[in-house]
């Protein structure tokens, strides 16, 4: 797909988001689901929006952080009128799961994609996966210049060019990935040295834009945000380009979004259903479409020209491993960046 194509068709998902559920093109009987949504708003929309046309069903948005929704979750208890959760990282539906929150995935479903992608236990499923990478300015930084560690970033060598957000769940997964593979010194000193030399941005677009601008020299950050400037300003006018550090590091990290259905749910046939159709293939393709995140499903191929998940060489870390937000939290307050 072209980018001119891409930028056509966010936009026309972004449309469909003002109102706060959407519904099918034409009517037909059916129930009606409620998605408590924290992933982002475009490739949320793109597969409710294929769900409804495929099925009928209705389907309400609630639109929120993934963290705030869970814990909107755990406050409103088997009240909830959630139907489903689908968070932008694992940490949110990890933490559900452990209140057992979340019904089980049928393992119908749990079977389509690598067990890998699933919990264990089946209490949610991952839906896409994602990979942590550098941003850099190409007028400012050569590519063999860059450190070949994430962990490398945080000292004064790299004083005020290097682009953070501590208060993306991602980047915390990151921090616990280095709290497994090299312990939790090395977590702090990493944590603490980003403080002292980095930049800290409010968002992770926002510092991708920041390179763009030549604001700062890199940005941490996960691929897809790249993709999301590039589509609004054409590829072929991006200065900022990714590196991956591959090799195992912690600075190449693959995390998942996910998603579970509710215990609670009153619908929990239709729950199921889309849990279903989320990994199948009509909705991974509506997702993948939307946002340059990869597939789950076996088979899909994203439309944006992704570095291959083969080629990524991440970390050896299990989703538990990166997904306990209460201990990145207090990494973070310990390395006083919250």
């Amino acid at each position: 797909m072209k980018a001119c194509d891409r930028r056509s068709v966010l936009r026309a998902i972004g449309v469909g988001l003002a109102a706060p559920a959407l519904w099918p093109s034409r009517p037909r009987a059916a129930g009606t689901l409620t998605l408590y949504n924290g992933q982002h708003a475009e490739p949320a929309t793109a597969v409710v929006q294929a769900f409804m046309n495929a099925t009928g069903v209705r389907v309400a948005i609630r639109k929120g952080g993934s963290a705030q929704l869970a814990n909107q979750i755990i406050e409103e208890g088997s009240a909830s009128p959630a139907d489903v959760f689908f968070s932008e990282e694992t940490a949110p539906v990890v933490t559900l799961a452990k209140r057992k929150l979340l019904a089980p995935v049928a393992q119908e479903t749990r079977a389509t994609i690598p067990a890998a992608y699933a919990a264990k236990d089946g209490a949610w499923i991952g839906v896409t996966a994602r990979c942590r990478v550098v941003a850099y300015d190409a007028k400012q930084v050569r590519p063999e210049s860059l450190p070949r560690s994430v962990l490398d970033f945080a000292n004064e060598a790299w004083k005020d060019k290097v682009a953070y957000v501590p208060t993306s769940g991602e980047f915390q997964s990151q921090s616990l990935a280095i709290l497994k593979l090299r312990g939790r010194d090395a977590a702090l000193a990493w944590l603490k040295g980003l403080k002292d030399f980095g930049r800290v941005y409010n968002g992770n677009v926002a510092a991708v834009q920041a390179v763009q601008r030549g604001e700062i020299a890199t940005a941490l950050v996960n691929s897809y945000y790249w993709y999301a400037v590039a589509d609004e300003i054409g590829e072929e006018n991006m200065r900022c380009q990714l590196h991956y550090l591959g090799a195992k590091d912690p600075g190449a990290l693959v995390t998942l979004s996910a998603a579970g259905a509710l215990a609670s749910s009153r619908n929990p046939e239709l729950a199921q259903q889309f849990l279903a159709f989320m990994t199948g293939e009509a909705g991974q393709k509506a997702i993948v479409e939307a946002v340059a995140e990869y597939p789950v499903r076996p088979g899909v191929a994203s439309p944006y020209p992704l570095k291959p998940l083969a080629e990524l060489d991440p970390p050896d870390v299990t989703t538990d491993d990166v997904s306990d937000a209460a201990e990145a939290l207090s990494l973070q307050r310990e390395a006083g960046l919250a």
